[in-house]
């Protein structure tokens, strides 16, 4: 077992690449404990529509990372009080699914704390009911990565605010994360413990039997690497949007012009096909509204920049582009 620095980096797009990077390119003959904190951000599963797992109005206001990560598995929010930790090992059919194995350090920390934390389900660690880790793996050919968070002292107000979103607006083929009753590990701890401590306690527990606590550093070229596809993967829009699932939008407003009905389809995170339904007097062809809006992404910069120029007046009345453009992305 190697435990593997990662330089104190909070970028969620770096810390992620470096799980993926070093699950692909180190040795599988050895295991590996990766541990990681990362800046505000919502981090999406892999098989997730990710409009439907955040509430972009808030995630936008408070510059919340959005970042699809390699496994599966629920939308999850960190924070400075999250800690993340993962495991890489030789790739073992057994261990698919196998999260108490690896889980088992964390509860026996726990419980050295004065904690009774268990596994329940198939990959949550409770506390009185109340959840404080979620796990997910991913696999290659050789080897396994599982990983998991844990709740040790994170802001629940933004947590609950920045994976909220309304069911009635969107419909979707997309898998949705099960919303669980959540708690931070420093409430349930009888004595004050600071994640520091927790952190260095679940690291020597890890390393207990191996004798001591052996590190595997990145070199230069190596830290470059995973820099670069932390750029080309992590932080593109095609990855972190543009994997979603296929799925409807509705939207649906009263303005003083009148009621505006749209209908969006999406595809890979593109805009496949509009429809724009109300009882509005404009005096353009809403069709070429319609077909100008089509085939570009669905994000701000794309609507933007699509409608530079467009006078949405003849389509609607009056009607501004920064409302409107709003109005689709579901922000008022």
């Amino acid at each position: 077992m190697y435990f593997i620095p990662n330089n104190n980096i909070t970028d969620p797009r770096i810390n992620l690449a470096l799980e993926e990077y070093c699950l692909k390119r180190f040795d599988p003959s050895h295991d590996y404990l990766l541990f990681y904190v990362n800046d505000p951000s919502i981090i999406v599963g892999r098989f997730q529509n990710t409009v439907e797992e955040i509430n972009p109005e808030f995630v936008e206001a408070n510059n919340i990372h959005v970042v699809r990560r390699n496994s599966g598995g629920g939308a999850v929010y960190h924070d400075h009080g999250n800690l993340n930790f993962s495991f890489m090992t030789r790739y073992a059919r057994e261990n698919l699914l196998n999260f108490r194995k690896f889980t088992q350090p964390v509860i026996r920390v726990l419980a050295g704390m004065g904690v009774d934390a268990e596994l329940t389900g198939r990959n949550d660690i409770v506390v009185a009911g109340k959840k404080i880790s979620g796990n997910a793996q991913y696999a290659t050919r050789t080897a396994m990565l599982s990983h998991g968070t844990l709740l040790f002292d994170s802001d629940m107000s933004t947590l609950v605010k920045a994976l909220h979103v309304s069911d009635d607006k969107i419909t979707s083929k997309a898998l949705k994360s099960v919303r669980s009753r959540v708690t931070n590990i420093r409430e349930c701890a009888p004595r004050p413990v600071d994640m520091e401590t927790f952190r260095n306690r679940l690291l020597e527990t890890v390393f207990a039997p191996y004798g001591d606590i052996r590190t595997r550093e990145l070199d230069a070229n190596q830290w470059a690497e995973v820099h670069e596809l932390a750029r080309t993967k992590y932080d593109s829009w095609e990855w972190n949007f543009g994997k979603s699932p296929r799925y409807n939008v509705k939207r649906r407003k009263r303005f003083p012009i009148g009621i505006i009905d749209v209908r969006i389809q999406v595809a890979k995170g593109v805009m496949t096909g509009v429809k724009i339904f109300g009882d509005f007097f404009g005096h353009g062809e809403i069709l070429d509204l319609e077909t100008l809006l089509t085939d570009i992404p669905y994000t701000r910069e794309a609507l933007e920049q699509c409608l530079k120029g467009v006078d949405l007046s003849k389509y609607f009345g009056a009607m501004e582009t920064d409302c409107w453009i709003a109005f689709l992305l579901g922000h008022q």
